[in-house]
């Protein structure tokens, strides 16, 4: 049944790449087979409740632009949320959601009240996923921007905090189970650190590490089958934080034994805020044999914040997916769009416009990474490059058969000097731009 927030807008068709229709999908084609998988079945979009109907338009230097009928802290403007949000998905025809314990419901006078509220919003969505086929891509807990956060949930030097924080993620990961979440992530808003004068990193780290051993030994408890995600999340708002990017994550993850029980969320922006690109987080992902899912935006790259902008760049999102399938695909993850309108995008319908501009370019991109795949346009000059390693003697210095006077003693006799080679980066990235 329609709300009446989007008007008389129908639900959004693919109608190809010459329609002018802003209302309709001119890339993403669902039923599209590509690379042997429907488009949908590849991308498994999901819309992200907190930008899309929590985000009052806010930033840094001003306060809320849009105006919401559900923007009263209310369980009646919760329920109308829910009802807006679904009529959404509906309308994009976007398989997926994810959402925040905080972006559903008001929070109560106490934590008992606050998942009172939560279990209710739940079984709104229990009955609208049965009614509409969306399904729950991941659920997660706000544990940065309530005040009792502000100096971290895991890594609080408070104890009690550390407590609050445990009890919301175990709630939290119940409803994502309940809901049939396809994946559980922990974002450390807050996890990090302003100034060193009164942060002990040590104990923080540590406490880090138990916290998230409690939430894996939980999850087996109770039997979840999804996946347990961190999302790298670098400076902002805390001048260092414990999850900064891919590499640091996997570093934490082994030290106390969870490399084979979490994966990875990343996120385009918090990539680019790591000084690093987003391809570069995801094939190292891959490489570490990490990668989960991805949070898809993009920043203003003249703004030094996370601008959390829908994408619209194509050669950006042909090298992302083209890691992504590399890898092998998404398994339980999915392509989040964990991005906000623009302060001044006022209307109903720039919700829409916003996702479907955003869910054409990753089609887009999805298709030009798919023929570079199956053309080895990428992995035929890789190969080439390394192929000297195939040699048995490259071989034996990297299988431990040689020591290091050996490989000393081989140079000399056989006088070898290396004559250095192109990498060829132009070449390769004319290849790039033959796709896309």
């Amino acid at each position: 049944m329609s709300t009446g927030f989007f008007g008389d807008i129908k639900p959004i068709k693919y109608e190809g790449p010459d329609s002018t229709n802003p209302l309709a999908y001119r890339f993403y084609n669902p039923d599209e087979v590509v690379a042997g998988k429907r488009m949908e079945d590849h991308l498994r979009f999901a819309v992200a409740y907190w930008h899309s109907f929590a985000w009052p338009g806010g930033d840094p230097f001003g306060g809320q632009t849009f105006e919401r009928p559900w923007f009263a802290e209310t369980m009646e403007g919760a329920r109308l949320k829910a009802d807006v949000a679904f009529e959404m998905f509906t309308l994009l025809g976007a398989p997926y959601y994810c959402f925040h314990d905080a972006d559903v419901r008001p929070e109560g006078a106490n934590f008992s009240e606050s998942a009172e509220r939560l279990d209710e919003i739940v079984g709104i969505f229990e009955k609208k996923q049965k009614e509409t086929g969306v399904k729950l891509l991941w659920g997660t807990a706000n544990l940065f921007s309530n005040r009792r956060f502000m100096a971290g949930a895991a890594t609080n030097p408070d104890p009690d905090v550390f407590a609050y924080a445990a009890a919301t993620v175990k709630k939290c990961l119940d409803v994502t189970q309940r809901l049939k979440g396809e994946n559980y992530v922990l974002w450390g808003g807050r996890e990090g650190y302003e100034t060193l004068l009164n942060t002990d990193l040590k104990r923080e780290r540590e406490q880090a590490g138990r916290f998230l051993s409690m939430v894996v030994d939980y999850k087996h408890r109770i039997g979840f089958k999804g996946a347990i995600l961190i999302e790298p999340k670098p400076q902002e708002p805390t001048k260092h934080q414990y999850d900064y990017d891919v590499a640091t994550v996997y570093g934490f993850l082994k030290d106390f034994g969870l490399e084979n029980e979490v994966k990875v969320n990343i996120e385009q922006g918090h990539a680019i805020l790591a000084g690093h690109s987003f391809e570069h987080e995801l094939a190292l992902a891959n490489a570490l044999g990490i990668f989960g899912s991805i949070d898809m935006n993009r920043n203003d790259y003249q703004s030094g914040w996370d601008t959390d902008q829908f994408p619209n760049n194509v050669p950006e999102m042909a090298l992302a997916y083209y890691h992504v399938l590399e890898g092998g695909g998404f398994e339980t993850g999915g392509t989040n769009f964990d991005a906000k309108l623009r302060r001044q995008s006022l209307d109903p319908q720039d919700l829409l416009i916003a996702h479907i501009g955003g869910m054409d370019c990753c089609a887009r991109g999805l298709k030009a990474a798919a023929r570079m795949v199956e053309d080895k346009a990428l992995s035929g000059p890789l190969e080439e490059r390394y192929a000297g390693w195939n040699s048995a003697e490259a071989k034996a210095m990297l299988s431990g058969q040689r020591k290091l006077e050996d490989i000393a003693e081989r140079v000399v006799k056989e006088k070898i000097e290396p004559r250095p080679r192109s990498g060829r980066q132009e070449f390769l990235e004319n290849i790039v731009n033959r796709y896309v």
